[in-house]
């Protein structure tokens, strides 16, 4: 079966999407697991350290690879091997034999093989659709997360009382072979580039290093990454502690009802990107989304209310695929195809450099810092606790607080920025629509 374009695009987009709400059915329910079983923030932040720190370290070398290889086969081996650790998972919990650092080890290959598969990905889009349409690709890129993050928690939630952890990852196992069915019947063009043999002359570092001049020598790319890494920095604390405040008041079904919000959040924003497309003025996207975001952290550390910190949560990530689907449209006009594999993984690697750090520091800064301080008897509770309440939770509250009103700031002073403010103007697009140019199908 041969598709070309759009159609083919979206059927493999359909593949990746249904394993993507796999692969978050497990990662929910391993994270109860782990938390439930260590009631320790700081061993549950930590599987965020192992899903993001990998990537990070090996993104640079991977997307020169990314480049020098064929990004279907890429994509195939990817999902493959996060398959047969999927699968290590499923062998281990059947011989009654799981333990917390098998859960990390796992995380951390899947996080490598992604640093492969992500790149892969994203010029594979570019290879298949027309310009005009990227960013409404770009929005369904986006809307597969949001749609995992709409079903996935409730659903793992309520099988974990079903089926268990056992059933969960093995239906993660299934959506896997979905994925790697798509990707199998499926045939991606290939752009020829004026200097396609002479980019794959220089060695592996070579390659990467002109990825990152690339960057360098654009002063407004440098700009967008480290505006992206603060950012980063503020949502990843969020993130990895939304699941221990909820858990200090809530069961596991309230924490997926709580999920499922936030994924709604998600989902919306990314079918609204996807018909819209964005603004055309792409900055304001990146700009608009982070400030909702911004403040809807703020208020969800102000409220203990379930049914307002489900509203609240919703608009935290309403935003994000806008800002994730401008900003990557603005540097798939910008960057050349034959460079887009090694530069999204440098981007992916410089704005998500900050993940690690964040989940590396987040319980600590919970369990160690702002919880005691935030206690019944602890040193800020006749102060900041009779406006906000004192006891279990309330410190991690405290920081969304912080948090949010630092990312408010930081989205203000980033906008201020000339060569930020004004990258599309400044910026030439790539002059050729080169998901029309195809001449050779890749097998």
């Amino acid at each position: 079966m041969i598709f070309h374009g759009v159609k083919a695009f979206v059927f493999v987009w359909s593949g990746q999407a249904v394993s993507l709400i796999g692969s978050s059915l497990t990662g929910f329910a391993l994270g109860v697991w782990v938390y439930q079983d260590t009631s320790s923030a700081t061993q549950f932040a930590f599987i965020m350290v192992c899903a993001s720190l990998p990537s990070v370290l090996i993104s640079p070398w991977a997307g020169a690879l990314v480049d020098r290889w064929n990004h279907r086969w890429t994509m195939i081996l990817s999902d493959t091997g996060a398959a047969l650790s999927t699968l290590v998972i499923v062998l281990l919990l059947v011989a009654g034999r799981l333990e917390v650092w098998h859960i990390y080890l796992a995380t951390a290959i899947s996080s490598t093989l992604s640093a492969f598969q992500w790149p892969a990905y994203i010029a594979a889009t570019t290879q298949l659709v027309p310009r005009k349409h990227l960013g409404r690709a770009s929005g369904m890129l986006q809307m597969a997360r949001g749609i995992a993050q709409v079903t996935a928690p409730m659903i793992a939630g309520s099988l974990l009382g079903v089926i268990g952890l056992k059933g969960i990852v093995l239906l993660d196992l299934t959506t896997f072979l979905v994925a790697l069915g798509t990707l199998l019947v499926t045939r991606f063009p290939k752009v020829a580039t004026v200097d396609e043999q002479q980019d794959h002359r220089g060695t592996l570092t070579q390659e990467m290093i002109d990825g990152w001049q690339y960057i360098a020598k654009r002063p407004g790319f440098v700009g967008l990454l480290l505006f992206f890494a603060v950012s980063n920095l503020f949502i990843g604390i969020v993130e990895v502690l939304v699941t221990p405040l909820i858990l200090t008041i809530a069961s596991a079904i309230l924490l997926g009802a709580i999920m499922t919000s936030a994924g709604a959040g998600m989902l919306v924003g990314s079918v609204g990107m996807s018909i819209w497309g964005g603004p055309q003025h792409r900055m304001h996207g990146v700009v608009g989304g982070m400030l909702l975001s911004g403040l809807s952290i703020l208020l969800s550390g102000m409220t203990t209310s379930p049914i307002l910190i489900c509203i609240v949560v919703f608009f935290i990530l309403l935003g994000i695929p806008v800002v994730n689907g401008c900003t990557q449209v603005i540097f798939q006009e910008k960057v050349p195809l034959h460079m887009q594999g090694r530069v999204f993984a440098l981007t992916g690697a410089l704005s998500g450099i900050a993940l690690p750090f964040s989940a590396t520091v987040a319980g600590p800064l919970a369990d160690y810092v702002f919880e005691p301080l935030m206690a019944v008897d602890g040193p800020l509770a006749g102060s900041v606790g009779e406006l906000m309440g004192a006891g279990p939770g309330s410190g991690i509250r405290l920081m969304f607080i912080i948090l949010g009103v630092l990312l408010v700031i930081g989205t203000f002073l980033a906008y201020r920025n000339p060569r930020l403010r004004n990258i599309e103007e400044e910026l030439p697009d790539i002059e050729s629509d080169t998901s029309v140019e195809l001449v050779t199908v890749e097998n």
